[in-house]
């Protein structure tokens, strides 16, 4: 299976509409991914067309119309498609968001501990994230990891947050197992 080269807008337009196509199960306006990723509904048409001739969108008419991602979109976006993927909290300045999900936690830099960082990589919107604000990551269903961290950045085209640790627990192991 040959990987497809998408460039960045198009995967920033292909992950809104897997987001909102996720949380509706619903065929999804071009308008709701124009406001998303803050583009110009026409824009969003043009590229819907390239999107189809990939096979990575279909259309949907009629008033209930718009588009839905294909089995390749998530291949292309390398986003595992779970019928139930385990829940990992995510709560922003406090707030738990209920229409998102860590897909992926990258740790870079531990072993620099002023410089501690973790990349997430979010199901669902990250629009609401900006530089700054406080984030909470878990409890991870095996571990239960538990990470606080500032933002400190996003890639809005990998849906990724990159947050400076502030705290990371994880429970000692019970010595009585």
């Amino acid at each position: 299976m040959s990987s497809i080269d998408l460039i960045s807008s198009q995967k920033t337009i292909l992950r809104a509409l897997v987001n909102q196509h996720r949380n509706s199960e619903q065929a999804v306006k071009g308008e709701n991914i124009a406001n998303e990723v803050d583009r110009n509904p026409g824009t969003i048409r043009n590229q819907m067309q390239s999107l189809k001739a990939l096979q990575l969108v279909e259309g949907v008419p009629g008033p209930k119309g718009g588009y839905k991602p294909t089995a390749t979109a998530y291949e292309a976006l390398d986003i595992q498609e779970m019928d139930e993927p385990a829940e990992v909290p995510l709560s922003l300045n406090g707030e738990r968001l209920e229409n998102a999900n860590v897909e992926e936690i990258d740790l870079s830099s531990v072993h620099h501990p002023e410089k501690c960082r973790v990349e997430i990589h979010v199901q669902g919107s990250i629009q609401e994230f900006h530089e700054g604000n406080s984030v909470t990551i878990g409890p991870t269903p095996l571990s239960e990891l538990l990470i606080e961290g500032i933002v400190d950045g996003k890639d809005d085209t990998n849906n990724l947050v990159i947050l400076r640790i502030e705290q990371m627990t994880a429970p000692a192991e019970d010595p009585a197992q």
